[in-house]
């Protein structure tokens, strides 16, 4: 929980400067119902943990709804997500031109001297010279002609088969050409959230026992392909057509064969 409890600092802040209502809940009510609790409902554990008073799981509650939603709207965003791509692709040709194993310095007077300023410079450049590494990423981000989603994680798709966006995957590489497509993904953490509320009467119990929500909020998580935008409008069509012979059921193993005695 304790990276959720930071959350009352960012998701407040980014919600504001990006201009959603997604991220705010009542914060207010949220600190003055803070306190310091034993999780003795593990066991008879009396180690402190930070929790609320039964007032404040509503908030609570609020804080981990808005946390939800800001990463599915807004950290999440198919279009933030892809320039995160080209990042990594310049990236990974700069520092490759620049080391020979193409990583960031570990030796702390080198690794500082790589600031925001050094990278967004080297952006530019290559953006504009096409012989310099990493220019076609770097390209893409300068002038804003990223690619476009072309497919997301669908449960309908995953009922049908669970590795869908694998299959998508690998037939727009094989349609269009691997350097055309792009793919994102964070799995869903399966690990919820739980801390020590003081009821009413004078105990203390788990929110997720308490909390029919807090059992049932999804984890964040996305699975994105994305095709480079000169193909995107054909790339939709196709697999439009093709969707049902891409996304097909798993075949079946030889299980059910007889085996030889």
């Amino acid at each position: 929980m304790r990276s959720a409890w930071t959350a009352m600092d960012y998701l407040l802040r980014d919600s504001y400067h990006a201009g959603v209502a997604y991220g705010r809940f009542d914060h207010h009510r949220l600190i003055d119902t803070l306190r310091i609790l034993p999780k003795s409902y593990e066991q008879g554990s009396e180690e402190p943990a930070l929790g609320v008073a039964e007032g404040g799981l509503h908030s609570a509650e609020a804080l981990l709804l808005a946390r939800y939603f800001m990463y599915t709207q807004v950290y999440f965003h198919p279009i933030r997500k892809i320039y995160d791509v080209h990042l990594r692709d310049f990236l990974a040709a700069w520092l490759k031109d620049r080391r020979e194993d193409g990583r960031f310095s570990t030796a702390v007077e080198d690794h500082l001297r790589i600031t925001d300023n050094e990278v967004m410079a080297a952006i530019l450049d290559a953006a504009r010279d096409s012989t310099k590494p990493g220019h076609d990423p770097a390209r893409r981000i300068v002038q804003r002609e990223h690619f476009h989603r072309m497919y997301q994680w669908n449960p309908v798709d995953a009922k049908v088969n669970p590795g869908a966006t694998d299959l998508v995957f690998d037939a727009a590489c094989s349609k269009f050409g691997a350097e055309r497509v792009r793919r994102d993904r964070r799995p869903a953490k399966s690990e919820g959230v739980d801390f020590p509320v003081h009821t009413h009467d004078h105990r203390v119990a788990s929110s997720r026992a308490l909390s029919e929500t807090l059992q049932r909020i999804p984890a964040a998580a996305f699975d994105f392909v994305f095709v480079d935008g000169a193909v995107a409008d054909e790339a939709e069509s196709w697999l439009q057509k093709e969707r049902e012979t891409i996304i097909r059921p798993p075949e079946k193993e030889d299980a059910d064969e007889p085996t030889s005695a």
